[in-house]
């Protein structure tokens, strides 16, 4: 009998100690917290902001690196020599440079040129490498080319998300937001309102919904320049868009971890309200947020009043993404904005008398 025999008891030892890293990592980090969202309680409506910016890393993009790197741990694609390379416009790959550094592999970022500074020194602060390039749909491709030159392994955030999640629980984030619900006056979400960047995050809270049975319904928030809700509402997946402004979430192309079946509605924010909610939220929670925050919120509001509207009583819970010290020189930055033909004041005015003094 003739046999080939491909077993490797050192890597074998390498992978099983590099799994136990990145689980005692999750073991050591309490559930991100629930905040409340002052809204008058003669309304009967609650909003909740699940705060995915206290994650060691800062972002709602730390569940998904751990994900990613489990997986591909699991595939047999990493190894002890492994190069790591992803495409990302900020927080994935800082989230991952963050995981590359505790099992001691090499990591380097491709990225659009206009990624902010501030995301840039995260990835270089945890020993990563950025590699930036001028055109944002170009980042798959080089990041192939890179995999391939140095040996190593392409993470793809944009096809594997939707499946390096166990979307059944397994202590993912939807399973952490209907438990920490159980308690409130409406424990069952009426909405529960995301954005995509991948897509991963709402295809697993959209397939949770269905398996455990909930009447809850996901929103998604998407931005200008993305091709995700013009790919929703026409159903064609090869739709193309510039990109986004709104760093972390809208993508020039439909990404393969994006589910469009689990979406009950999409909703178009325009950026100057999105950035507007972001400072909002800051003036009305004292909590310094990001621009994909501020898209969520958005959201929120346009549904919180079509709730009042309708005379419908129940709860909202979005994602607090990131902190909004990632976006001083951009979202933060009035020279910035003008630079941008980005006037936010009136979104900002008119959010201020959504609420009453």
């Amino acid at each position: 009998m003739d046999f080939v025999d491909r077993h490797a008891p050192a890597t074998r030892q390498w992978v099983a100690e590099a799994v136990r890293k990145v689980e005692a990592d999750a073991n050591r980090s309490c559930d991100t917290h629930l905040h409340v969202f002052p809204l008058p309680s003669e309304w009967e409506v609650n909003l909740y902001l699940k705060d995915e910016s206290v994650h060691p890393t800062g972002s709602l993009k730390h569940r998904l690196a751990r994900s990613l790197f489990l997986y591909g741990l699991a595939n047999g694609w990493i190894g002890p020599t492994t190069t790591i390379v992803e495409a990302s416009s900020g927080s994935t790959a800082v989230s991952e440079a963050y995981f590359a550094r505790l099992l001691g592999l090499p990591f380097i970022a491709v990225m659009p040129a206009a990624t902010s500074p501030e995301k840039i020194h995260l990835i270089e602060f945890y020993g990563g490498k950025c590699h930036l390039v001028g055109d944002p749909g170009a980042i798959y491709e080089e990041s192939r080319r890179l995999a391939a030159e140095t040996g190593g392994h392409f993470m793809d955030q944009f096809t594997y998300a939707e499946r390096a999640t166990d979307w059944r629980g397994n202590n993912n984030i939807a399973e952490s937001i209907f438990d920490q619900m159980l308690m409130e006056p409406h424990p069952e979400p009426t909405w529960i309102v995301v954005g995509a960047g991948t897509g991963g995050t709402s295809a697993t809270i959209g397939r949770f919904i269905r398996y455990r049975r909930y009447a809850t319904r996901l929103a998604v928030a998407d931005v200008e320049g993305s091709a995700f809700y013009p790919g929703w509402v026409s159903g064609d997946p090869e739709v193309t868009a510039p990109g986004s402004r709104i760093e972390g979430i809208g993508r020039p192309r439909v990404e393969p971890s994006f589910l469009p079946t689990v979406i009950d509605r999409m909703i178009a924010v325009p950026d100057a309200r999105s950035i507007a909610a972001m400072h909002w939220v800051r003036e009305v929670t004292g909590r310094d947020v990001g621009g994909s925050t501020g898209t969520n919120v958005a959201a929120c509001v346009e549904l919180i009043k079509e709730m009042r509207g309708a005379g419908e009583r129940g709860s909202i819970v979005t994602l607090i993404c990131d902190s909004g010290d990632r976006y001083r020189g951009t979202y933060g930055n009035p020279a910035w904005l003008a630079g941008q033909g980005l006037d936010i004041e009136p979104h900002l005015a008119d959010l201020r008398a959504f609420l009453p003094s």
